[in-house]
């Protein structure tokens, strides 16, 4: 199977076995979560789920949804109360702990408030994103300030971090989010201390979210390329 396939093999996987009926459901971003959604979609659309209360991470994500009918929250909506039953987004990078990376699409800082709000996280990977240390290889976004990108930029040199500006690749200058932001991806030469590094980083001023996702132990589905997926709880 090519990647393409592999992506949409484990997000309708991980959507038949954890989504129920009735359930307020947190869906992510990037290319291994949107199958996901279209699952969600698709079993809305044949009756085989119902009343499914979505919150969406992105924009991306809200007008896959529109597309496919799903019924759109957000976390503050009185149905959904500030609490969701389960969450199911992909990842940058995978280790055997279960800690995650995550933000290659931007959109890190609703990911990360909606993961943590969720009774459940489901993570969605295939085989590539698995690895033994986190951000060795993938950089690790920060949502930033704009104002405040030197000053960032300095202390996280000091903690031992490659940082980079993220620059968009179809317009000129930087990578703006969503909330009016810049990102900052940083990398290490050598194993760092991921539990650790999510909170320092949010200690910089300035920083407004990271991509580290250490407070969680999700199950992880894993698509491999001979068509079987992998479940680690």
């Amino acid at each position: 199977m090519n990647q393409n396939e592999i992506k949409a093999l484990v997000g309708k996987s991980a959507v038949e076995k954890l989504v129920k009926s009735g359930m307020k459901l947190g869906l992510g971003t990037g290319s291994t979560a949107l199958p996901a959604v279209r699952h969600v979609g698709l079993l809305l659309k044949e009756g085989k789920l119902t009343n499914i209360k979505a919150v969406s991470t992105s924009l991306q994500t809200s007008i896959e949804c529109e597309k496919w009918g799903i019924p759109l929250y957000t976390l503050n909506s009185g149905e959904i109360g500030g609490r969701l039953d389960l969450a199911i987004d992909g990842a940058d990078e995978v280790d055997g702990r279960h800690w995650c990376t995550k933000g290659g699409g931007g959109a890190l800082l609703i990911e990360k408030i909606t993961a943590y709000a969720s009774a459940s996280f489901c993570v969605v990977v295939d085989e590539s994103k698995v690895v033994e240390n986190l951000g060795l290889k993938f950089p690790v976004p920060l949502e930033v300030i704009p104002e405040a990108r030197r000053t960032v930029t300095l202390t996280l040199e000091k903690m031992g971090a490659g940082v980079i500006l993220r620059e968009a690749l179809r317009k000129a200058g930087p990578v703006i989010t969503e909330h009016g932001n810049i990102l900052l991806d940083i990398t290490f030469k050598n194993p760092v201390n991921c539990e650790e590094l999510e909170t320092e980083c949010n200690r910089i001023p300035g920083v407004v979210e990271n991509g580290f996702f250490t407070r969680l132990r999700p199950v992880v589905f894993i698509g491999h390329s001979d068509g079987s997926v992998e479940i680690k709880q």
